[in-house]
């Protein structure tokens, strides 16, 4: 009962136990500290601690034909993992409730292997969590994390700028072929698959000046509903400037969610940096918009505004 790694607290007996066990044998040394009642963690001088939860639940939010075990277990760490780049945030420590049914106690460890390389490749320690009996497949995981100058969503002023990080459309594209039951390109596989968190991504632009983002999860326009929303504000995206991926329209792009791309807000006075972000990250930083007088999204392209699309409402 006691074959775990060094740094834990011996479990008992049971199911659930051994689930743990299993768990912790694949993630090694990136798990901490598990088996007390609650996580302890230590806290930076000076900085605010970050905390945020997401669930990934089976036939909501994936299928079980469209991605691996692995692919799942790293694809919702990634998007918990995503709000703490939209904050800023230097990540401390991740909990994870699994729901597993009967039907899937085989694929734990696969499951496992997927949520430990990503909190690996984010240097985030898995400190905690609770496995229970599920009819249907979930992973919860509560992120957790410290910053001293927090990025809000309610942060941005009128004449501010809007950037984007890396480029957009690969989920939305993914997610309408596999819904047509067709295969995917694989580039827009792999992005729908396999989203990588922008937590140095936020950290170096926190640096440089922006002072609001959000993740983009829900569509670019959708999202930048939410931070026009937060700050009182009016947010014009000029189409033209949308970063896309090959084979996807700008317009499409706009639309795409599940991108965990980050939109920052910079003040109109501060240069972002575009070529040193590039330089410094393999993926662009691209001015696609303005903060103005007013509230909502409105869309830009060359016959003048247009409306933007609805994003994802995770309710429907």
């Amino acid at each position: 009962m006691t074959d775990l790694p060094a740094g834990h607290v011996s479990l008992g007996g049971g199911d659930e136990f051994d689930a743990i066990r299993s768990m912790l044998r694949v993630w090694g040394a990136q798990a901490t500290g598990i088996g007390d009642d609650a996580a302890l963690l230590a806290l930076p001088s000076g900085a605010q601690l970050v905390a945020s939860t997401d669930a990934s639940v089976e036939g909501v939010h994936f299928r079980r034909d469209w991605l691996s075990p692995r692919e799942i277990g790293a694809r919702a760490t990634a998007a918990a993992l995503s709000d703490l780049a939209a904050m800023a945030a230097s990540p401390l420590g991740i909990l994870l409730a699994l729901g597993l049914p009967e039907s899937w106690r085989a694929e734990l460890e696969e499951l496992a292997r997927g949520v430990g390389e990503m909190a690996e490749r984010a240097h985030c320690p898995i400190v905690g969590g609770n496995v229970t009996r599920a009819s249907e497949l979930s992973l919860t995981l509560t992120v957790l994390g410290a910053a001293a100058g927090a990025l809000v969503r309610s942060a941005v002023r009128t004449g501010d700028a809007l950037y984007v990080t890396g480029t957009l459309g690969g989920p939305g594209a993914a997610l309408d072929a596999l819904l047509r039951g067709a295969t995917p390109a694989p580039p827009h596989r792999a992005r729908f698959a396999a989203p990588v968190p922008r937590i140095r991504e936020a950290r170096w632009l926190a640096t440089q000046g922006a002072h609001a983002a959000i993740d983009i999860s829900d569509g670019l326009a959708a999202d930048a509903g939410h931070l026009a929303s937060a700050s009182g504000v009016c947010i014009e995206l000029e189409l033209a400037s949308i970063p896309h991926v090959e084979g996807v329209s700008a317009e499409n792009a706009v639309g795409s969610g599940e991108e965990y791309e980050l939109l920052v807000a910079f003040p109109p006075n501060v240069h972002a940096g575009g070529d040193a972000f590039l330089e410094t990250f393999g993926i662009p930083l691209t001015r696609v918009g303005r903060a103005v007088t007013g509230s909502g999204v409105v869309l830009i392209d060359h016959a003048g505004r247009v409306d933007p699309p609805r994003g994802h409402d995770h309710l429907k």
